[in-house]
C-alpha cells in the first residue's frame, strides 16, 4: 500500500476526498479505509487487471473497490486531486508555461456512451483523449470524446478547462505564452479565438510543413501520450460510463505529475 499510494499522496488525497456517509441506524459492516481502497484503485489502473481480479491481499473485495471508485468519479474526486498535485508543483515552480502542446490518441472501445467510429481503424468504435501540456510535457487539461471527433472541435473546450494554478510568484495562471499543434488543428478561427486570448498560436500549416517530424516543441505531447500507455487501464476502454474511463485518465495524468512532485 506504501509503494502505491505514498505517504505525500495520501495526505494531497486526504483533502480532496469527502467524508464517509455515516450511519444514524448504527451497525453493519466495517468500511475499508480510503487508502487502502484508493492502492486497490491504482493497481487496477496501473495493472489493467479487472475489477475480479483484484488480489485478496489488498483487503477490499473488487466489487467494493468498483463501488468506491464509481462514487469518487460522481463526486470528480480525480480531476480535484490532479488539480491539487498541479498546485503543489506551481508553487514549487515546476511548471513551464512559456510552450503548451496539444494532441490526441485514440483507441479501442468496447461498450459506452463518447465512443464513435474510428476513421483511422477501419471504423472500429473507439474513444479519443485530447491533452494539453506544458512545455516539459506534464498535462495540465484532459479530455475525452468518440474517436470520431475531429482534433479541431477539442481545443476551444481543452483551452477553456485549464484550472487557475498557482505559480510560485503572483496570481495563478490558466493560459500559456504559445501553443503548439499539428495540421489537424490548422484553422483560421482557431488561430484567431487563441489570439484574442492573448495565446500565440503555433500551429502547423497543411501543404507548408512537412510532416516528417514532430518539430522542435512538441515531441513532448507525444511522449505523455507514451507515460499514458504506464496506465494498462487505459490501452482498450473497458468502462461503459464515460466517466469512469475520464477518472481512469485523471488518475494517470495524476500520478505522472505526482511523479514530478517527488523527483
Amino acid at each position: 500500500m506504501e509503494r502505491l499510494v505514498p505517504d505525500e499522496l495520501w495526505e494531497l488525497f486526504q483533502r480532496v476526498v469527502p467524508p464517509a456517509p455515516s450511519r444514524p441506524q448504527g451497525g453493519g459492516r466495517r468500511r475499508y479505509g480510503d487508502r487502502e481502497v484508493l492502492a486497490a484503485i491504482v493497481f487496477v489502473a496501473t495493472s489493467g487487471c479487472t475489477w475480479r481480479q483484484l488480489p485478496p491481499s489488498f483487503g477490499p473485495s473488487g466489487p467494493t473497490a468498483h463501488r468506491r471508485f464509481a462514487e469518487w468519479s460522481k463526486g470528480r474526486v480525480w480531476a480535484k486531486l490532479h488539480r491539487l498535485v498541479l498546485d503543489e508543483l506551481g508553487a514549487r515552480g515546476g511548471l513551464d508555461w512559456s510552450r503548451c502542446a496539444i494532441d490526441s490518441v485514440n483507441m479501442r472501445a468496447m461498450k459506452g456512451d463518447l465512443t464513435g467510429p474510428n476513421p483511422v481503424d477501419r471504423g472500429k468504435y473507439g474513444s479519443k483523449i485530447h491533452l494539453i501540456t506544458e512545455r516539459s510535457g506534464l498535462p495540465i487539461s484532459v479530455g475525452i470524446s468518440g474517436a470520431n471527433l475531429h482534433d479541431s472541435q477539442a481545443l476551444i473546450p481543452l483551452v477553456c478547462g485549464i484550472p487557475p494554478i498557482r505559480s510560485r510568484r503572483g496570481p495563478r495562471r490558466r493560459r500559456p505564452a504559445k501553443l503548439h499543434a499539428d495540421k489537424g488543428y490548422d484553422y483560421n478561427h482557431l488561430r484567431r479565438w487563441l489570439r484574442l486570448r492573448g495565446i500565440t498560436h503555433r500551429i502547423a500549416r497543411k501543404g507548408i510543413e512537412s510532416s516528417q517530424h514532430l518539430g522542435r516543441h512538441r515531441w513532448t505531447v507525444e511522449r505523455t501520450m507514451a507515460w499514458l500507455a504506464g496506465c494498462r487501464r487505459l490501452h482498450r476502454r473497458y468502462e461503459r460510463k464515460a466517466e469512469h474511463f475520464l477518472a481512469f485518465t485523471s488518475i494517470a495524468c495524476t500520478l505522472i505529475c505526482y511523479r514530478r512532485l517527488t523527483k
